[in-house]
């Protein structure tokens, strides 16, 4: 599959394909991981227009406060809860 979006999407993107199922990371986690440290914020907003969601799994990242953020796939946070209990994820 040819994904689109910005170089930075992209990017994000392809490092959530890394998080395995059942396990979750922050959006700061995340922002570090791609070798951009402050860019927790723009990370969250990547994933907001992830249009691939769940087959690029967003719902395995959350707000460094345990919080669930936002989910851009269909259903909204309701179907990110239901994505990682299905998965057994430590929320």
């Amino acid at each position: 599959m040819r994904l689109k979006g910005t170089k930075f999407q992209l990017k994000v993107w392809k490092y959530l394909k890394t998080i395995q199922k059942g396990k979750i990371k922050t959006y700061k986690q995340v922002a570090i991981g791609i070798k951009s440290p402050k860019s927790a914020r723009a990370v969250a907003n990547a994933c907001a227009k992830n249009p691939y969601a769940p087959k690029i799994p967003c719902h395995r990242v959350i707000r460094s406060d345990g919080g669930l953020g936002g989910y851009s796939g269909i259903g909204g946070t309701k179907k990110k809860l239901k994505l990682l209990r299905s998965e057994k994820a430590p929320i």
